[in-house]
């Protein structure tokens, strides 16, 4: 890829879609993809590797990389700050690897307004029961975090606007395929055959009813 300058790929999701499968597939499969380790606030779980799986830095460090203008995309999730600094991508991309960062969609719509040449992929469950289905079939979460969880999933579906591609993700297996399909097109150059499979739009309107996805705003149509 000599001379070639990365692409940042940004996937998010609603809790409960099964983005962090996804995109870990997505990356092993594909040699020419890395992940971007973010930073968070959130306790490191048995199992994780500071620098491997998270960069995990106390609340103040978190407040003091905000202040220096360090992160190209911060959100506070479930009561944990979450965010991927510029240099996190920059050094990468500049050696022109891509990149899969997979982010809340607060995130994500800060991703939209500084990088233009990153790529916005909306995973979605294929009906809004498969989703409340899935998050009580975790057995992990009390009726009122599951509650939550569905309060901010509705108003996470608006922002699926500002995205350039939707998956749903109905079966794993397709939703890998499906989001390995876009990075490829994108790669290439040749991206007519993902964007009329895969173009917000057109997954929208095969949805149907399925999910409560509200219109989009003439501001939101007008960005593409």
């Amino acid at each position: 890829m000599s001379g070639r300058r990365g692409m940042p790929f940004v996937v998010s999701a609603p809790s409960g879609t099964g983005k962090t499968t996804v995109c870990r597939a997505v990356v092993d499969r594909d040699p020419q993809i890395e992940f971007s380790i973010s930073h968070t606030t959130r306790p490191m779980r048995p199992g994780e590797q500071d620098g491997v799986h998270y960069h995990f830095v106390s609340a103040e460090g978190f407040a003091e990389l905000i202040a220096a203008e360090g992160f190209v995309e911060h959100a506070e999730y479930a009561g944990n700050q979450y965010g991927t600094s510029w240099a996190a991508i920059e050094g990468p991309l500049g050696e022109g690897r891509d990149l899969l960062l997979e982010v809340e969609v607060q995130g994500a719509r800060q991703l939209r307004a500084r990088r233009e040449d990153a790529r916005l992929v909306f995973l979605l469950p294929p009906s809004w029961d498969e989703l409340e289905a899935r998050l009580r079939g975790r057995g992990t979460d009390p009726a009122d975090a599951i509650a939550k969880r569905l309060d901010v999933a509705h108003i996470e579906l608006a922002a699926i606007h500002q995205f350039d591609y939707a998956v749903v993700n109905d079966a794993v297996e397709n939703a890998i395929e499906a989001v390995c399909s876009i990075v490829q097109a994108e790669r290439s150059g040749r991206t007519e055959a993902v964007r009329e499979r895969y173009g917000r739009a057109a997954v929208i309107e095969a949805l149907g009813t399925a999910l409560p996805i509200p219109p989009a705003r003439a501001r939101s149509e007008s960005a593409g």
